[in-house]
């Protein structure tokens, strides 16, 4: 049998298997020779080490293995080089002798059984918040609450794109500070892109917006700990208080969106919507949305769309694209083009379902063949049949879009909680949220799967976690990190702490453009716990693998999100390397800025 199966993507999937065995290979042959001669903890980072860098050589390269296999199977390895380091001194194997069985049974309730044993070895209280977290998001998108929001603002400045496209940005880095990162750059990345198209924005353009949104949802969504599962994780190591985040991390977090709006500026300035010319279903994307989460359990935007019909469009795919990439709506966009009238029917049923056939077909007819009077007549009578069909769908929406809103009460009352009393869990608050936002969806059977499918399915993007956490809380437990804070410390000695800091964010932002943000953050934190610059020190870090998970395609979840949308529609040919180009001036000029404040803070914090 072979040991590889080619993906759909000309990558090469190795089979978990293989890589399984291979893993407890190597863990047998590290238990043979260390069980009765322990290795030195040296040999548990250098596995440690070595998970992390296999996460970005094979999430990287043409060969490739499921992150979830690779820790979970090297966390095999780590165990059995553990266990022979620590029983031997360990307080269990005192009280193991003491009391027998019952000593094995008292350390299982406590450290296994209980959330606070669980937080201090996987950050159990971290994920089941970001897991709460995650359903909720995923819940206030099928209300289409942002895209409502962004077509409001659009209006307000009567079709200034940039003055609109600044406010969503300031929007969603706000957002993102109190909300996960991960899923509102979903939503972030659909909006600005309809937008974007709407301005006639080129192609090149659009995939660097798509970036920027990483850099609002990381960057500058770091003013507080309960967005970024990074900020999360270093609070919980650190125990840091809100007030660190809103002292620290905020002020960097809006250096970093002023730059962000500078760059924004160059592509957008004087640029406008004439808001007259939006056809109907643009005008009402938020109903349109709602009507196919509700309708059929899927959402599918009309840009996905035309891309599976390029195949049934024969020689008129190259001018449906090209009007498309005008600006024009993809059935518009299809009649200009001349594409069969079957096809574009199927289209729209597809899209809106049978009812729109008719009226949606001839208003784009209209809209294109408006010659005189009578046709911009006819425009405006199917228009208004139109609005009067999503007009059902427009009270449905409405009505979820309460309970979204009442959510976030809930949610922010317990977030209030636990930053007063720290006894009070975390993960109560997303969980909450969820719960009454999902009664807005409830009614809608299929937006409700739809709503659990996509929470799932991203949720799952963080389960490789729990094996590196708990392979740091081992490291942690054999003295490895205290190596590191002493040499921490001795630099502060020789060169000073301001110093120190900066060589930390350029440490963190380094291995975070490379590797896992979240990673980082359980790995570099651990070192500079209870020092007298920690909260210093913390706010480096944090800036750190902010802006280093936006240098590349993998730096961040934000970016594997970004680079797949880039790659699934916009540009099949986009590299790791476009992405490094395109983002390389921006996180510069971020990280460069970001320094000047780590030594300001140094100044203004050490007087």
């Amino acid at each position: 049998m072979s040991t590889e199966i080619e993906s759909s993507n000309n990558t090469v999937d190795i089979e978990a298997k293989w890589y399984f065995l291979v893993c407890s290979a190597i863990a047998v042959l590290i238990g043979f020779f260390t069980w009765t001669a322990p290795a030195s903890p040296n040999l548990l980072g250098i596995e440690v080490f070595a998970t992390i860098i296999a996460l970005f050589i094979f999430g990287s390269i043409k060969y490739r293995i499921d992150k979830n296999v690779i820790t979970y199977g090297a966390l095999l390895i780590i165990l059995v080089t553990f266990f022979p380091m620590w029983w031997p001194k360990s307080q269990l194997r005192q009280e193991f002798i003491e009391f027998g069985g019952h000593a094995i049974w008292e350390a299982t309730k406590e450290n296994i059984l209980t959330l606070h044993g669980l937080e201090k070895l996987v950050h159990a209280d971290t994920m089941l918040f970001i897991l709460g977290l995650t359903f909720f998001v995923s819940v206030i998108s099928q209300t289409r609450l942002l895209e409502t929001i962004s077509m409001n603002i659009l209006r307000i400045f009567e079709g200034r794109v940039f003055a609109t496209v600044i406010l969503i940005c300031a929007l969603v880095s706000f957002a993102s500070g109190i909300m996960d990162g991960v899923s509102m750059i979903g939503l972030t990345i659909r909006v600005l892109t309809i937008i974007l198209i709407m301005a006639k924005v080129k192609e090149q353009g659009i995939k660097f917006f798509i970036m920027v949104s990483v850099v609002l949802t990381t960057v500058c969504g770091m003013w507080l700990a309960y967005g970024e599962p990074p900020n999360l994780i270093i609070k919980s190591n650190l125990g840091l208080p809100d007030s660190f985040f809103l002292k620290y991390a905020m002020p960097m977090a809006v250096v970093s969106f002023i730059i962000v709006a500078i760059f924004i500026h160059r592509w957008l300035m004087r640029m406008l919507i004439p808001l007259n010319e939006l056809d109907v279903l643009e005008q009402n994307i938020a109903d349109v949305k709602f009507l196919q989460a509700a309708r059929k359990g899927e959402i599918k935007d009309s840009d996905d769309m035309l891309m599976e019909y390029y195949d049934q469009l024969g020689d008129k795919a190259a001018h449906v694209k090209g009007f498309y990439h005008e600006g024009h709506h993809p059935i518009s966009a299809m009649i200009r083009a001349g594409v069969n009238k079957e096809i574009i029917d199927r289209f729209i049923e597809e899209y809106l379902g049978e009812e729109f056939l008719e009226p949606v077909f001839n208003y784009y007819h209209f809209r294109v063949k408006k010659y005189d009077h009578k046709g911009m007549e006819q425009e405006l009578i199917e228009a208004d049949v139109i609005n009067r069909l999503l007009e059902n769908t427009r009270l449905q929406r409405r009505a979820a879009q309460v309970w979204g809103k009442i959510a976030f009460i809930p949610f922010i009352g317990f977030l209030i909680w636990h930053a007063s009393n720290h006894n009070v869990p975390l993960f109560i608050a997303s969980m909450a949220g969820f719960g009454i936002a999902f009664l807005g969806i409830l009614p809608h059977t299929r937006m409700s799967k739809l709503a659990f499918h996509e929470a799932v399915h991203e949720y799952k993007e963080y389960l490789f976690l729990f094996p590196l956490f708990l392979s740091i809380s081992l490291l942690t437990a054999v003295g490895f990190f205290d190596q590191m804070k002493d040499l921490i410390e001795h630099g502060v000695e020789s060169i000073g702490h301001a110093h120190i800091a900066v060589i930390q964010f350029i440490f963190s932002a380094f291995l975070s453009a490379i590797l896992d943000n979240n990673v980082v953050a359980d790995f570099a934190s651990r070192a500079i716990q209870g020092m007298s610059s920690m909260f210093l020190f913390a706010a480096s870090q944090i800036a750190g693998y902010a802006a280093g998970g936006s240098l590349t395609h993998i730096g961040s979840a934000q970016s594997v999100v970004a680079f797949a949308y880039i790659l699934r529609y916009i540009d099949s040919n986009f590299t790791p390397l476009d992405w490094i180009r395109a983002m390389w001036r921006m996180v510069l000029t971020i990280s460069v800025a970001l320094i000047v404040v780590i030594y300001v803070m140094a100044y203004i914090f050490s007087t």
